[in-house]
């Protein structure tokens, strides 16, 4: 009988975290303070997170331990199986062999928590006693008042709206959890009360909701902010699933010559691909890919910037490609995947040309869902299909080429309380959105004042 599925011992799960900016071949350019100009130091970031955090995001270490009280959580569902996908290639009738790593055994079914409980715990440590973050799809916002009740923080979730009303069991999940969810933008902010009187029927954007939460941690006793994507020190913690992968991937007697991950501000597809980033520097021939929506093609068409994170400007100036803060997404159902900027290490893979960026549409990337589920029983969420719209194509062009490729992807979450959208899908009601030239011609002008990158490509 084949192997389906290949699992790591309890023992097997990495005690470290793997940093690539110390073997990146072109260094980092600096995030910058938004009223001085100069690069921003611990004493900026204070007010937002603990200071363990702040020494992550810019450490040179290599490898960085990770405390015995989060791998103690961490076993509750790592490390994650990786599985072998036959009855996809026997469908595609593809020579190429397609491995996915299941991120959705999680409790709430996605990559998220890897950095959700490293930064409760850290928060914990400090004393903090309430943690504000936002979340699109609402796969981070649950992953993180999963987290806080395990180490008994309050959490303060903002919700996009559009993604607020299209998964409400995604907002009683974190409300089971124990966490406080509101729609944004909303009243409770003066960030929320600036976009509403502007947009009284804004849909919401993650820019949007990051102002949010950064303001009701910086007014808020004991508050600190939490982001689940983009930063440094989350793209670090998620590499706990690439390292895993290499240990099952060596056991299958298989190496990658293909990774493929969806991306919205980076981190699952990072810490899939981030420790193969490091073979690929040292020589190994792997061809990297990172699939955004057409709808926010932020890799695909977005100059790569200083930029703020959030659409209120509180966040420093971040180098990043970027499709301009004030940047409002068409809201299709990949929630997770409608941030207008990218992490800048993802960035900066892109401009090194160690990572290629792809976009995809909409309706490809549900019928993909549909395609892998009626093959291999799983039901991905919106914002995985766009990995596995890839995979399919890659799959194809091997046979097309007739070469026996090896693919590995990064299955980062579940679909099953995301049935709304797959009910859109079946029954016709969603399109294909490409975001015109002149809009984003029209979002990129709030940037233009703003300091330039060296590397700068608008």
């Amino acid at each position: 009988m084949e192997v389906k599925k290949i699992f790591l011992p309890e023992s097997e799960l990495p005690r470290q975290w793997y940093n690539v900016l110390p073997d990146l071949p072109t260094p980092m350019e600096p995030p910058l303070h938004p009223g001085t100009g100069q690069p921003v130091g611990p004493d900026d970031l204070a007010p937002i997170f603990p200071m363990a955090l702040i020494e992550q995001e810019v450490s040179q270490e290599r490898n960085i331990d990770i405390p015995e009280e989060v791998l103690e959580q961490y076993l509750l569902w790592r490390p994650t199986p990786l599985y072998r996908a036959y009855s996809l290639e026997k469908y595609l009738d593809t020579p190429a062999k397609i491995y996915f790593k299941n991120e959705g055994v999680s409790p709430p079914g996605s990559h998220k928590p890897n950095t959700a409980m490293a930064q409760a715990y850290y928060n914990k440590i400090a004393g903090t006693k309430r943690i504000c973050t936002e979340t699109g799809a609402g796969q981070w916002g649950s992953a993180l008042a999963f987290c806080c009740a395990l180490f008994g923080l309050e959490c303060k979730v903002y919700m996009v709206k559009i993604s607020y009303d299209q998964k409400p069991y995604r907002r009683m999940m974190m409300e089971t959890w124990g966490a406080n969810c509101v729609a944004s933008p909303s009243t409770e902010t003066k960030a929320g009360q600036t976009i509403l009187e502007r947009n009284p029927d804004s849909p919401g954007s993650l820019g949007i909701a990051i102002s949010e939460a950064v303001e009701a941690a910086v007014t808020g006793e004991n508050s600190k902010y939490s982001l689940g994507s983009v930063l440094n020190h989350v793209l670090l913690h998620q590499t706990v699933n690439g390292l895993e992968c290499q240990k099952q991937m060596a056991i299958a007697g298989d190496y990658p010559d293909v990774i493929i991950g969806c991306a919205g501000g980076g981190s699952n597809f990072a810490g899939h691909a981030l420790p193969f980033v490091r073979d690929k520097i040292n020589g190994k021939e792997i061809d990297i890919i990172a699939v955004e929506p057409t709808s926010c093609p932020t890799m695909t068409k977005g100059p790569f910037a200083y930029d703020f994170g959030d659409t209120v400007q509180m966040t420093p100036f971040l180098p990043m490609h970027t499709l301009g803060h004030n940047f409002v997404p068409e809201p299709i159902h990949a929630g997770g995947l409608r941030y207008h900027g990218m992490a800048p290490i993802v960035s900066q893979l892109i401009l090194s040309n160690i990572v290629r960026p792809v976009a995809v549409p909409q309706l490809e990337t549900f019928q993909a869902g549909v395609t892998f589920a009626r093959t291999e029983g799983f039901i991905s969420a919106p914002e995985t299909d766009h990995a596995v719209a890839i995979v399919i194509r890659e799959a194809i062009k091997a046979k097309e080429e007739g070469k026996e490729k090896i693919i590995l992807f990064n299955w980062s979450g579940h679909g099953l309380v995301d049935m709304a959208a797959y009910e859109a899908y079946l029954s016709g009601q969603l399109s294909d959105h490409a975001l015109p030239e002149d809009e984003i011609k029209k979002a990129l002008k709030d940037i233009a004042p703003f300091p330039k990158p060296q590397q700068y490509t608008g």
